[in-house]
């Protein structure tokens, strides 16, 4: 019998993984120093405790020749020298027999690290509970079940014993026998690429297994009436479509364009093994979104957001397929995308022991045996899965560093499904709607476009973004009092996004219908809270509705934070010269000459920074005008228009200044 056997070549899993507890949780691996007849009983008790399996995670490791402390190994290994390790697997095998009923272990002699060593693999029994002496080296010792906990091996007591007797003769449906299908059903390519990924030295150059050894030593197969037959988890993970023999075992991805009445957009469905379902699935998912970057100012760095966070959408992905039943409901794992979220439901429910408050942030999942113990363990070696108890935490880390709202977990009272939300990033919900209306204002659905943004607002009213464009899309089809609606409903929220963004695009409207006076009316509401850009498109406006007071009360708070930038000191130069221009009482003459020296001050900076040579030749013709008033000497003011035309040479504006002036000088 492959159990009671001694594997001299070859590990069905990958033994620097292994020791390192890499993919292999703490609480199923022991390490002993040596061998005596104290650590015999010991490890006599463990391999009991493993092959009991409580929490169905498939039995554990016994690792002779290596100390530990703290549980971590202490590397490199003391190793085995001195004994026979062929007396030691003899001592092993004849001492199992005394656990009831018999279980024997597989034994595996290597070296690591050039130290001789024996692994011990003790998989989770079909036959549990059983019972081991409390101290094999004792005759008469008594006889007591017992399980893990934790790190340790414990006798298993009250409210334990229960749960142990609980699972009497109870296989986990992934490990079960398959009497309706062959092993020829089982693909020995799937099963040499697994081995391949694990890095497994069963297909490693020079290896010879042929399928058959590959599939005892993974035990994929089982012995029933003098042939054998593969185990469920063989067709889960090594046929190529496990829904011919489990109904439902695949993923189906369906996109709405809104709620659950929208239209669907697409449907997806994904089969194949279950590696393979999980991969084609995140794939798909993955390019469905894309990566927000925003420059963030007074940051060197940019910041970075996706619409979902890969690690939580992996986690909730890999616990749908790891955690569902394969006998029944007939239902596959279901992920709707709508715009405002992502749901992934399985079925059925989570086992029993677990209550919705489990999942609520901050909680502490309880310890409850898993649905599948053999499917956690082939993703984990894989990398696809982590320890238990931690994928509903990873996946509030990694929403909270997003900076996406928290998930949400639930399942009715039946426990018939089990449900993960995931909100979408509220800017790539903005991003959806945006789209969406953009789309259907293109191809001449204005009415739908509106309402799409509508909708979209009622649901996030502080997005700046969404009020924006609904302001926008609302001039353009006539209805200006939703515009102005749309406008009061922002201004009433507490926190905003883009809270000048609204205002501006109002303001820019109105004067493009010349309605001035509202527009200056709004743009007296802008939020003090805004970004320079905002401050400065606000600026520009306000000149537009000749409001030179406040444009350049603006251009100024603007120039202050950056007086670098040419485009804001060229604009606040121009200001300067319109308040100038409105200057005519005799009164006024020194605030009209102070006004002038600035911008003729600014304007010199602006060409000393300015890197576009339309925007200098600009500058250059304004500061001619400006000197020209200033009565600077003919030569200087002659030399700045001059300047002006090498850049623009054909601007008749520049022209007809320049004209001016000498006709002025000439006369």
């Amino acid at each position: 019998m492959l159990a009671a056997a001694t594997m001299k070549d070859g590990l069905p899993f990958n033994l620097d993984d292994l020791i390192n507890m890499r993919v292999f949780e703490s609480n199923r691996i022991d390490f002993k120093a040596t061998w005596d007849k104290p650590i015999k009983a010991a490890v006599i008790r463990t391999i009991c405790a493993f092959s009991n399996d409580l929490l169905n995670l498939n039995g554990g490791y016994v690792v002779l020749g290596i100390e530990e402390n703290h549980g971590m190994p202490i590397l490199p290994p003391r190793g085995l020298e001195g004994f026979n390790l062929e007396s030691i697997q003899k001592e092993i095998r004849g001492t199992c027999k005394r656990i009831k009923p018999e279980y024997q272990p597989i034994l595996f002699p290597v070296h690591y690290q050039g130290k001789p060593i024996l692994i011990i693999m003790a998989p989770g029994s079909e036959n549990r509970p059983h019972q081991a002496p409390d101290d094999v080296n004792q005759k008469g010792s008594t006889y007591e079940y017992y399980v893990r906990q934790g790190p340790e091996t414990v006798e298993a007591k009250w409210e334990l014993l229960t749960q142990l007797l609980e699972l009497a003769a109870k296989t986990p449906f992934d490990d079960r026998r398959n009497l309706e299908a062959k092993v020829e059903n089982l693909s020995p390519i799937l099963v040499r690429r697994y081995l391949h990924d694990i890095r497994s030295d069963l297909v490693a150059d020079g290896a010879r297994f042929d399928d058959r050894d590959l599939y005892q030593r993974l035990r994929l197969v089982a012995p029933i009436n003098a042939h054998e037959v593969p185990r469920n988890i063989g067709l889960l993970f090594f046929n190529e479509d496990p829904d011919q023999f489990f109904s439902g075992a695949r993923i189906e991805v369906v996109q709405f364009g809104d709620d659950a009445d929208g239209d669907l957009i697409e449907e997806r469905t994904f089969r194949g093994p279950l590696p393979q379902q999980i991969r084609n699935t995140l794939e798909y998912l993955n390019s469905l979104g894309g990566t927000l970057i925003q420059k963030i100012r007074g940051q060197a760095e940019i910041e970075r957001t996706v619409p979902y966070p890969y690690e939580a959408m992996e986690e909730a992905i890999v616990n749908a397929v790891y955690h569902r039943g394969y006998d029944g409901p007939p239902e596959p794992v279901k992920v709707y995308l709508y715009p405002d979220r992502m749901e992934i439901t399985s079925y059925p429910g989570p086992v029993a022991g677990l209550q919705n408050k489990h999942f609520e942030p901050d909680q502490n999942i309880p310890q409850v045996p898993a649905r599948n113990r053999r499917i956690g363990e082939f993703l984990k070696e894989l990398r696809l899965a982590e320890a238990r108890g931690t994928g509903i935490p990873k996946i509030q880390r990694k929403m909270r560093e997003n900076g996406s709202p928290a998930a949400q977990f639930d399942f009715d009272e039946h426990r018939t499904y089990f449900r993960v939300i995931l909100p979408v990033h509220p800017r790539y919900q903005v991003l959806h709607a945006l789209r969406e209306a953009a789309h259907l204002w293109a191809v001449g659905e204005k009415a739908n476009a509106i309402s799409h943004l509508e909708r979209a607002f009622e649901r996030q009213p502080s997005s700046g973004a969404l009020a924006s464009q609904l302001i926008e899309y609302s001039f353009g089809f006539g209805k200006s009092e939703l515009a102005y609606k749309t406008l009061s409903k922002f201004e009433e929220q507490l926190v905003k996004s883009e809270p000048s963004h609204p205002y501006l695009t109002m303001a820019r409207l109105l004067i493009d219908r010349s309605r001035v006076k509202e527009a200056n009316e709004v743009l007296g509401r802008i939020p003090l809270s805004r970004t320079i850009n905002d401050t400065v498109e606000a600026a520009i406006l306000m000149k537009k509705t000749n409001d030179y007071a406040g444009a350049h009360h603006l251009f100024a708070e603007a120039y202050t934070i950056n007086p670098d930038d040419p485009k804001i000191i060229h604009e606040f130069a121009q200001t300067k010269m319109k308040l100038a221009q409105n200057l005519w009482k005799k009164s006024h003459i020194d605030a009209k000459k102070r006004l002038n020296r600035e911008a003729a001050e600014l304007l010199r900076r602006a060409i000393q920074l300015a890197e576009d040579p339309v925007r200098e030749g600009w500058c250059w013709f304004d500061l001619a005008r400006t000197l020209d008033w200033l009565r600077a000497p003919y030569s200087e003011v002659e030399a700045a228009y001059q300047k002006a035309l090498s850049f623009i040479h054909d601007e008749p504006r520049f022209l007809e200044g320049y004209k001016k002036f000498k006709n002025k000088v000439r006369k």
